[in-house]
């Protein structure tokens, strides 16, 4: 079983993605792994060039940011990554630059890998998230993250990044997966309050038109971490990996858990799913089997 890991990664810096991090965990899984470095004014490709791997493959891109239509180039950027994987690997392990898996779920990876391998009509690997927010000591918990979502896929060119870059599709279609009990960490919410802002002003770019954009700017500037929807404690471990990076966080965020900001409607889906444990609604771009 030969598996190649992929990601894409523009202005890591800048924005302060935990991309080392996202790459180096899924290493010790991969037998390469293709990092699309796209064009950034930070030092970007310096930096993933520091990662002293043989494993690791550079691509250098350019980003098309004309494709605003719900974040596209995302996507396309996803693609270029996906068709530098040779034929001859098996799966195909996708990592966002904010994501990370924690060493403790290699095991189980690496045994649904190879328990699926020779099955065809198993096209990929559902994964779980822990979404973080503001600190490494919270987790998101309503309705706006998602809770499962494909990070390993059959080496088949005709299966593509969707939208902008979340999911996958074959054909168009909804990819038929497993579900495994690994979790994706997700740090897209752990920065400075600064750094946040501006990497959301400048994502935004990607998804707005200039009228619209005004109005998202505004609701940017107004970002607080302490103005939660809902949130819980997170009281498992991190990734070893992100040791350094938590000790050496220096900002700091007073976060209630007891607060909850949300619509009726939203509350009390959001209620019933915690008694139920199932998530009414959810959006699926993906097919359990």
């Amino acid at each position: 079983m030969k598996v190649c890991g992929f990601t894409i990664v523009r202005n890591a810096i800048k924005y302060d993605y935990p991309v080392v991090e996202s790459i180096k965990s899924i290493l010790p899984l991969c037998d390469k792994v293709v990092v699309a470095a796209g064009n950034s004014d930070d030092g970007t490709l310096d930096l993933i060039k520091s990662i002293d791997n043989d494993k690791v493959i550079i691509i250098e891109t350019i980003w098309d940011d004309t494709l605003k239509e719900g974040g596209r180039v995302l996507a396309v950027e996803t693609n270029k990554a996906m068709d530098a994987i040779p034929d001859d690997f098996d799966w195909c392990f996708y990592i966002q630059a904010d994501e990370v898996i924690h060493e403790n779920s290699y095991p189980l990876i690496q045994s649904a890998m190879m328990q699926w391998l020779n099955v065809p009509k198993v096209e990929g690997l559902l994964f779980k998230y822990h979404h973080f927010w503001g600190t490494f000591g919270f987790l998101g918990i309503n309705r706006q993250w998602y809770k499962h979502e494909i990070r390993v896929i059959r080496n088949n060119k005709q299966i593509r990044s969707y939208r902008d870059a979340q999911g996958f599709r074959r054909n168009n279609s909804k990819l038929k997966v497993k579900s495994i009990d690994a979790y994706i960490f997700h740090y897209g919410y752990v920065r400075s309050p600064s750094v946040m802002k501006k990497k959301m002003k400048d994502f935004s770019e990607l998804y707005h038109s200039d009228e619209d954009l005004k109005k998202e700017i505004q609701r940017i500037n107004e970002f607080n971490y302490e103005d939660v929807d809902a949130v819980k404690k997170f009281n498992g471990s991190h990734p070893a990996i992100m040791k350094k990076r938590i000790e050496e966080m220096v900002w700091s965020v007073k976060i209630d858990e007891n607060q909850i900001k949300m619509s009726l409607k939203d509350r009390l889906l959001f209620v019933f799913e915690r008694i139920f444990k199932y998530r009414l609604f959810e959006y699926r771009n993906y097919k359990k089997i």
